[in-house]
């Protein structure tokens, strides 16, 4: 079967990174993401890439310590940095080709974004991380992969979790909880159900890009995800 999404919005937590660490990176779990993006790539799906950096730093629990909260999210947006090009050592180890652009300027360490270049290397086969948030505080790495969704003419976005998708309230503390195949945004909305923050949310819904929630470490589900097939849960504009 083949790819039914050409070009998706890969959105990773920077703590998935961790594995069971509690903070850092995890080489297996590295390896084992470059292994399942290998796979969506023998289906011809062009994929973007957004990192979060909660593994190394995080704004908002900075403010808990003093530290400012735009200093602490410049400090987050450069986690996502090192995250992102420590991604792209294990991507080219296996092979996959894989550009990195970030929204903060940092010369001689990754190109700035610009969203046709980024474009122009998808079509050519690479794997394209975008670093660095949006590149402004007070903005999550959420808003900033809808953001990046958009901007390269993504279909779909795919946000990797630890659970096997939307939920009306937490799996992990609640047995009974009620799992989503397919809601809509507003739906989504208006329940505060904790799939994205609002304004991501809301971007997404404004470009009427549906949004994928899977499980990161269940292999195969990306490569089912690109093929379209019903994995985790489904967000649309009418469900």
């Amino acid at each position: 079967m083949g790819a039914r999404y050409k070009r998706i919005l890969l959105k990773l937590s920077g703590e998935a990174l961790a594995g069971d660490r509690e903070y850092g990176i995890s080489s297996d779990v590295a390896r084992y993401i470059a292994g399942q993006i290998q796979e969506a790539r023998t289906l011809g799906a062009q994929i973007g890439i957004v990192i979060g950096g909660g593994n190394i730093f995080r704004g908002v629990a900075g403010t808990l310590d003093g530290i400012p909260r735009t200093m602490g999210d410049s400090i987050g947006m450069l986690a996502t940095v090192i995250n992102s090009l420590t991604l792209r050592a294990h991507f080219l180890k296996e092979g996959i080709p894989t550009k990195v652009y970030s929204a903060l300027a940092i010369e001689k360490t990754v190109e700035p974004f610009v969203s046709e270049q980024a474009i122009a290397d998808l079509e050519q086969g690479n794997v394209v991380i975008v670093a660095g948030g949006t590149g402004n505080p007070f903005f999550t790495t959420d808003t900033a992969a809808a953001l990046r969704c958009a901007e390269i003419q993504a279909q779909v976005l795919m946000k990797a979790t630890k659970v096997d998708g939307v939920y009306d309230r937490d799996p992990a503390l609640d047995t009974a909880a009620v799992k989503f195949d397919t809601i809509s945004y507003s739906e989504a909305l208006s329940k505060k159900l904790r799939v994205m923050d609002m304004t991501a949310m809301s971007l997404c819904m404004e470009n009427d890009i549906p949004i994928v929630v899977f499980k990161l470490m269940e292999p195969g589900n990306l490569r089912e995800c690109v093929e379209g097939k019903p994995v985790g849960s489904t967000i649309i504009k009418e469900a």
